[in-house]
């Protein structure tokens, strides 16, 4: 039976711990990425629990910082070939257009296209036909939202990146894909987007629509989904020989609200956005 290895990025938490454990129990050889060692600390001690020690490498990463990125590079000979590529670390920064400082953006970007960037050129060499590399973007990569351009943005960008790289890589066998979930209780919402959010200026124009979006946020706390069911697309979408689609969607309401968005005039779209977020309560 072939050896299947794979990297996840920012293991540690959220979708990445569930797919890293879930792969493991899969049979795969995980390399797990960690940034802080305090974390890996934490994930060393459940992987430790779950019995699969054996089967994860946890790693000192931080895909930010290219020196990080660099010293897996030279370990990854004793892993080749690298079966699957998890892109999943990222965050979400959030605000006004207008009030937002672009070194906001630039990091933002720098978290969550740049790193998958440098990350994938770093693993492809160490690939052979049949793998894959799947990218952890968002439903946020298909439509945009108010107050949370930085995130929007950085996905919409990955998800451009990965549709170009699925067909450079297609006449060598490895492909690659994106999956699009929509709200799960992971630290990208519970965490990020509480603490990450800039609130408006003093005497803002944007203060009212700044507290209809997160009312609307809240609310919508009580229909996100269970991680779970990510690390399990995962896992199949792994297994399966073809990806014979760039885009795998997840979650409640989901498809839904790419198809309305898609077929829908804009007009009517926008209007839909700024009823269900002004809507007397």
């Amino acid at each position: 039976m072939m050896k299947k290895t794979a990297i996840v990025t920012g293991a540690n938490s959220g979708f990445g711990k569930l797919i890293t454990l879930r792969l493991a129990k899969q049979g795969y050889t995980v390399i797990a990425g960690v940034r802080q060692a305090k974390n890996a600390e934490k994930l060393a001690q459940e992987v430790k629990k779950a019995s699969l020690s054996p089967h994860i490498h946890i790693e000192s990463l931080d895909v930010t910082d290219s020196q990080s990125i660099q010293a897996l590079k030279e370990k990854l000979d004793d892993y080749a070939p690298i079966t699957l590529l998890v892109n999943n670390a990222g965050t979400a920064y959030g605000g006004f257009a207008e009030e937002i400082p672009i070194d906001t953006y630039r990091q933002q970007f720098e978290i969550n296209v740049f790193s998958v960037m440098q990350m994938t050129q770093t693993v492809i060499p160490f690939m052979t036909s049949g793998a894959k590399i799947l990218n952890m973007s968002s439903i946020s990569g298909l439509m945009g939202m108010p107050a949370l351009s930085p995130y929007v943005s950085s996905k919409f960008a990955l998800e451009g990146y990965t549709e170009s790289l699925r067909i450079e890589l297609a006449p060598f066998g490895i492909q690659a894909a994106l999956i699009e979930p929509g709200s799960f209780h992971t630290n990208i919402w519970n965490t990020s987007m509480n603490e990450q959010i800039i609130e408006p200026v003093e005497n803002s124009k944007y203060s009212t629509f700044h507290q209809k979006m997160m009312a609307y946020l809240d609310a919508q706390k009580s229909n996100y989904g269970d991680p779970n069911q990510v690390a399990e697309l995962v896992v199949t979408l792994a297994e399966k020989k073809h990806l014979k689609r760039l885009r795998y969607l997840i979650g409640k309401g989901v498809r839904l609200s790419s198809t309305a968005k898609r077929l829908l005039p804009w007009h009517l779209w926008e209007k839909i956005i700024l009823r269900t977020l002004f809507a007397k309560k």
